[in-house]
């Protein structure tokens, strides 16, 4: 992997097939369900998805509940999206328990590459261009290879939060901005 051949783009009508791709490899390993509304299309409606994300940047048409939130692909310079994430602006209780200011995935065929690391670094960035200045970042219990992630770009785990709704326990990973400009 050469991090210069790496860049976090928003979602564009443009990549719809490379996209489409990517969520086939999650049906195809039996993750699809994991990763909710990052990866539904609802309808078929390849536009709306890419509007409804532009638009939750902004704060619009959100979702009962939702905070803002950007929606970004991590793309090689084939244009082959390996990765997706999610920044959430700001926290409610749940997102604070369970969801953290960032979530990400890597296709499955693109694991193991070090792309977790990259799109997590990125993301922190763009966190850092928000004006966050420390971000919560969780995963499953049992996900060792998303704890090593967070934890080779700073996150410092604050505990694990469980409650009688999750089938496993959250690590809470605080990662300090400050410094990282």
């Amino acid at each position: 992997m050469r991090k210069e051949n790496l860049r976090l783009i928003e979602p564009c009508v443009e990549l719809e097939a490379e996209f489409m791709a990517l969520v086939q490899e999650f049906v195809a390993v039996g993750n699809y369900h994991r990763w909710g509304h990052e990866l539904v299309i609802e309808d078929g409606n390849f536009r709306k998805y890419v509007r409804d994300r532009l638009d939750w940047k902004e704060g619009k048409s959100l979702p009962e509940g939702w905070v803002p939130a950007s929606t970004f692909w991590l793309t090689r310079g084939d244009n082959v999206i390996v990765g997706t994430s999610s920044l959430r602006h700001k926290l409610t209780e749940h997102l604070r328990n369970i969801g953290g200011h960032i979530g990400f995935n890597i296709r499955p065929s693109q694991r193991q590459k070090g792309y977790g690391t990259a799109i997590l670094a990125l993301t922190l960035e763009k966190a850092g261009e928000l004006g966050l200045k420390q971000v919560l970042v969780t995963c499953d219990e049992n996900n060792i290879a998303s704890a090593k992630v967070i934890e080779k770009n700073g996150g410092i785990l604050e505990d694990k939060y469980s409650n009688d709704e999750l089938e496993q326990a959250k690590r809470r990973y605080w990662i300090d901005l400050k410094g990282r400009e």
